[in-house]
């Protein structure tokens, strides 16, 4: 069972939907049962209240349904259903509290599974659904080993619950850097859930960024806190230790005290008696500066790099950019720029002249001494562009990558993110379905100049070909059928909601164009448009790219002559599209008895379960009826 969380007061969070999900996966699963956690709502909030339960225990529950309303520290927010399913047990009632990531709920996938859903429990443990949590059991409390926090303003930054099947997360990147003033709506930071990377944004009153809990590339659970913000500036450093207790590191040295030298690891550069770098500020070649410090550092051109920051932790300050400015020693120069390290470069042996076969050539063709041509190929060599550039010719522009220039390429091992990751176990997850394929070619004359015909009005191929589909589908209903394993049996869905694969940077996702038989291919272009941008932006609820109940995927303007798809788990056919190319068929009219027509492959991959090769190879006739002869389409 999925949910999403429907603000019905002031917005809290902007965040991308998470891509792709798993069946019955919020919170913490069994074999019959999901378990309902209390969802971080915002990134400030430790515990909800259950405001009212919209469902009671035995009703079920239809994708879409708001079944509970709940009371964060920002808004009162409803959870809605994206799965069927049945409300088992109650755990936290009408007005009673629950921590973040506490059960507050219990769904059975069918009815019959309640007595053992209820039986079972939280977790397996039959107590848990006798012993609901309470305000004062599920209150976070301060243990014996826990830092006292110092006696200012200040707000804590928790790992939000960025999906319904999220337990932890991991932070991909600070937007802001400790010192740094924050304002409510400000981009805070990326988190990588296991779904998506989502950008999370600062809601609560305007401070500083005293401390960063958990830095970039680290994980959290959901709930703890990654970030200390301040109210008042000057609070930062009492907040910077309190932090660093919290993280179990070493405080930060007071900025009177000073700390031993590191010894140098090579040979120590020049020293300058006007300017003093700050290892704080820049440790790992990141400056720490206020924006308006780099804005003023940037119009009249001093490098941060070189100016010594007096604030909190070295941050850069205005008047240290100021400073700087009036003493006129921080313009980079060559000797203060660090040298990186390079390649030891090959040197030809003394008489030697460093230069290829052509370009030699060519120089003495038109009586030139090589040894003045200044080279730019690999080790400084002459090429035929030297030469030709010493002639004053303007050099031909390169079409393709000579065979000798150097390639870097990537190495070693990169972990998924949470959209590969994704699509990984989705992919997994179809592997023990028994499937077949079946393949029939399609004339496209007539498809194709009926979209050139509604191509101007906004009509999309995707838009067109999903309407012939949804067509065919309508008159085999057995093909938008899927597996139950439940009954088992054939579950048959009454909408004709086509999912259509869209390729994004790092993943794919399948927006759905629901009821795709009902709808003009005018409405479902301009649909579609939608979605897309929506898959580009990574801003699809989740029942836009988790309904649907026949899928589409095409590689045919990638040239692709002919493939097959994997099977998408809870479907029981997708349909893999090739690419148009002409072929020479006999015709009895022509004068020749031959003609020339375009042609595209389809293959179906489907669940041999509930459906059988005869059902796909009629499918497949009717596809091809109305492709061939599409007119109606469009009426």
């Amino acid at each position: 069972i999925l949910f999403t969380v429907v603000c019905t007061s002031k917005a809290f969070q902007r965040l991308p939907t998470p891509n792709y999900r798993q069946r019955w996966g919020y919170g913490r699963t069994t074999s019959l049962n999901a378990q309902i956690d209390m969802p971080a709502l915002s990134s400030t909030m430790k515990e909800g209240r259950v405001v009212e339960w919209l469902k009671n225990e035995g009703d079920t529950i239809e994708s879409g349904e708001a079944i509970a309303t709940i009371e964060s520290d920002k808004a009162d927010m409803d959870l809605e259903a994206f799965e069927d399913g049945v409300l088992a047990k109650i755990l936290v009632g009408d007005g009673e509290v629950a921590a973040v990531g506490s059960p507050i709920a219990l769904v059975a996938e069918t009815a019959s599974d309640i007595d053992a859903v209820v039986a079972q429990g939280v977790g397996g443990d039959t107590e848990s659904t006798t012993n609901p949590p309470t305000k004062s059991e599920t209150t976070p409390t301060t243990t014996q080993g826990e830092p006292t926090p110092p006696d200012v303003e200040f707000e804590s930054v928790f790992m939000p619950a960025l999906s319904s099947t999220m337990t932890e997360g991991k932070v991909v990147s600070w937007d802001i850097s400790p010192g740094d003033p924050i304002s409510s709506g400000d981009p805070m930071l990326t988190v990588e859930s296991d779904k998506a990377d989502m950008e999370v944004e600062h809601l609560g009153d305007d401070g500083y960024l005293a401390s960063i809990i958990v830095p970039e590339g680290s994980s959290a659970p959901v709930g703890s806190p990654v970030a200390i913000i301040a109210t008042n500036e000057a609070d930062i450093p009492a907040l910077e230790a309190y932090a660093a207790a919290l993280s179990g590191s070493p405080p930060p040295a007071p900025a009177n005290e000073p700390t031993e030298p590191e010894p140098p690891k090579s040979s120590p550069a020049t020293k300058s008696d006007t300017l003093t770098v700050t290892k704080k500020g820049n440790e790992g070649g990141r400056i720490v500066a206020s924006p308006l410090a780099k804005k003023m550092a940037s119009e009249i051109g001093i490098d941060l790099s070189m100016v010594k920051g007096t604030g909190p932790e070295g941050r850069i300050t205005v008047s240290d950019v100021e400073a700087a400015s009036n003493s006129g020693s921080t313009s980079p120069t060559s000797s203060q720029k660090p040298s990186s390290p390079s390649k030891s470069k090959w040197t030809p042996a003394p008489g030697v002249i460093a230069a290829t076969p052509t370009a030699k050539a060519l120089a003495k063709k038109n009586k030139l001494d090589i040894k003045d041509i200044e080279g730019t190929g690999n080790f400084g060599r002459v090429t035929v562009d030297d030469v030709k550039k010493a002639l004053g010719e303007k050099p031909a522009k390169k079409s393709k990558q000579s065979v000798g220039d150097s390639v870097s390429l990537p190495s070693g091992v990169v972990p998924y993110s949470g959209m590969q990751r994704a699509v990984s176990n989705n992919m997994e997850a179809t592997l023990s379905t028994p499937i077949f394929r079946v393949s029939r070619t399609i004339e496209m004359d007539n498809f194709n100049a009926l979209y050139q015909k509604v191509k101007p009005n906004g009509v999309t191929l995707s838009a067109l070909i999903t309407k012939a589909v949804a067509m065919a589908v309508e008159k085999h209903p057995i093909m938008n059928a899927a597996h139950d394993a439940s009954a088992p049996g054939i579950k048959y869905n009454p909408e004709i909601n086509i999912a259509n694969a869209v390729a994004l940077d790092g993943g794919l996702i399948t927006p759905v164009l629901k009821y795709a038989n009902e709808k003009s291919v005018q409405e479902l272009g301009d649909e579609w448009k939608e979605l897309v941008g929506k898959a580009k932006s990574g801003t699809l609820k989740p029942d836009e790219f988790q309904s649907g109940t026949f899928a589409i995927t095409n590689l045919g303007m990638f040239g692709v002559s002919a493939f097959d798809a994997i099977l998408p788990p809870g479907t029981g056919t997708i349909l893999a599209l090739g690419g148009t190319k002409q072929v020479v068929v006999p015709d009895n009219k022509a004068v020749l008895g031959l003609k020339t027509v375009s042609q595209m492959e389809v293959t179906v991959t489907c669940d041999h379960r509930p459906i059988y090769g005869s059902d796909a190879a009629l499918f497949l006739k009717t596809l091809a009826s109305i492709m061939e002869d599409p007119a109606f389409l469009v009426k």
